[in-house]
């Protein structure tokens, strides 16, 4: 594994989101000096936060998995998740509703999981998902150490038995036939394949390796941290502080100072310099800051999404924290998305209310009732044409009605009364993720094709650009998704530390 050469005593960090904040508690782990400089008032980045007449709204991510890969990343302090947290785990991972009007519980515990799907769909399709969970597993175990938790400098690092075994596993093939091999019922090959947007590729492109993403999901589990998504940064940054980690707020960067091959400094918007041994740059387009450092060649960005988060003065009784809303149409809204470069025409929606979990979120009305928050992703084509995304799209004439057909969608799926409930609102678009300089206007950064998975991934250690600067972030290996980034941070500490003996 390469690493940074010369001294890496000093490091500025910048970047306050989850994966800077992962990477500077690695490196105070390990005696380096660390700094963390971020442009906004706080920490957060993606995982943002907007609080406002008791509601509190996650603006980033929604859904939170492997909180082994958040409790590994305190211990490098000596800090323990527990002590920083408080994580819930949910009965009911998703509730997935259907467009002929039934729906099915995806539950934590396997037998009751399975025994939904028996009253759904048949006692055939239960003894085909304890089979496909099984192979689930087995997939992330194969690729964990493999493509994934690991820093890759060529694709001749993969070369050995668990990379034949995911290929005589069908790893290599498509995913929609993948998993067609083990459903007959259409709506459980749904339920397991629409987790490939999550890496920006359609289930009838990705790759069948990306069937473990459901395994982080639906094998694993899905938990809630008290406080919301938001919580999980500011955990990290008080860890970090407490650890003698330096963080400046409201610190934007204009530049990276070099000489010869190294960077010496970040200087900052107002002139002061802070000098480093090392740089580590999360931003999700590094090249526009990191001299010398090229984008992508030919690049194949992710769909971006259409984020609706609102508070209601409703109850909504009997919905669940996390529902997956699918359409009728499937295939066809997929070439809409990745190739025709037009929002999907019925679309599926992943609606969460963290309220019904932790009453921390939301107010109760003055009559008692309990008001909740919501959170409502549709996918949406980014803005690269070369992606299959529309840059032409005036997503500031076409927001205010886009927002009226979300809210009829949501009112037609079961949450009849949310547009009149409505206090607090919040929207984002392609064109909001590109003003707050999101590469292609989505916050999902590169796809994860096989050209841009594993080796084929920017590194976290460019091979251009000076010798002493770091990466991690969505954008480089190992992807996207809260536990990559987190893992990312891991990575990129190690390109300054070396591999713990």
């Amino acid at each position: 594994m390469r690493t940074v050469p010369g001294r890496t005593d000093r490091i500025v960090v910048v970047g306050a989101g989850l994966a800077g904040l992962a990477t500077a508690l690695r490196l105070r782990g390990a005696g380096r000096e660390v700094t963390v400089v971020e442009r906004g008032p706080g920490p957060g980045g993606r995982a943002g936060r907007i609080e406002e007449r008791g509601y509190a709204l996650d603006t980033g991510p929604s859904v939170f998995t492997a909180p082994e890969v958040l409790a590994d990343t305190f211990a490098a302090v000596g800090e323990k998740l527990d002590e920083r947290l408080t994580l819930t785990r949910l009965d009911t991972t998703y509730r997935a509703q259907f467009a002929d009007g039934s729906a099915l519980d995806v539950h934590a515990a396997p037998d009751a999981f399975a025994a939904e799907v028996a009253r759904l769909c048949g006692p055939a399709e239960a003894d085909a998902l304890r089979r496909y969970l099984a192979d689930l597993a087995e997939l992330y175990r194969l690729q964990l150490n493999t493509f994934i938790d690991r820093n890759l400098d060529s694709p001749l690092d993969l070369l050995g038995r668990q990379l034949w075994q995911l290929a005589r596993r069908g790893g290599f093939g498509r995913l929609s036939s993948h998993v067609g091999r083990y459903f007959a019922d259409d709506r459980l090959r749904r339920l397991f394949s629409f987790q490939a947007l999550y890496a920006g590729v359609s289930p009838f492109r990705a790759i069948a390796a990306y069937a473990v993403i459901a395994q982080l999901d639906i094998g694993a589990g899905v938990w809630h941290p008290h406080g919301g998504i938001g919580a999980v940064p500011r955990a990290l940054a008080g860890a970090a502080a407490d650890a003698g980690v330096a963080l400046r707020y409201g610190a934007e960067v204009a530049e990276l100072a070099t000489a010869g091959p190294r960077v010496t400094g970040v200087r900052l918007a107002d002139g002061e310099l802070l000098p480093a041994d090392a740089v580590v740059v999360t931003a999700d387009a590094p090249w526009r800051l990191v001299p010398g450092l090229t984008a992508p060649r030919r690049p194949v960005y992710s769909p971006s999404c259409v984020a609706l988060h609102l508070g209601v003065r409703t109850p909504l009784p009997g919905q669940a924290h996390h529902t997956i809303s699918f359409g009728a149409a499937w295939e066809q809204v997929f070439d809409e998305l990745t190739r025709d470069g037009r929002p999907m025409s019925d679309p599926s929606l992943l609606i969460s209310m963290p309220s019904v979990t932790d009453r921390s979120l939301a107010p109760d009305s003055a009559d008692g009732e309990h008001c909740q928050v919501l959170s409502v992703v549709a996918p949406a084509p980014n803005l690269d044409r070369r992606s299959g995304g529309n840059p032409d799209l005036d997503w500031t004439g076409l927001a205010p009605r886009y927002r009226e057909e979300l809210l009829a969608t949501l009112e037609a799926r079961g949450f009849a009364g949310v547009t009149d409930a409505i206090e607090v609102e919040h929207m984002d678009t392609p064109r909001t993720w590109a003003d707050q300089g999101m590469a292609a206007g989505t916050p999902f950064a590169l796809a994860h094709t096989f050209g841009q998975t594993g080796p084929f991934r920017p590194s976290t250690l460019p091979r251009r650009g000076p010798e002493n600067v770091v990466l991690a972030g969505s954008s480089v290996q190992p992807g996207v998704g809260v536990p990559m980034v987190l893992m990312s941070g891991r990575l990129a500490a190690e390109r300054i530390t070396g591999r713990p003996a």
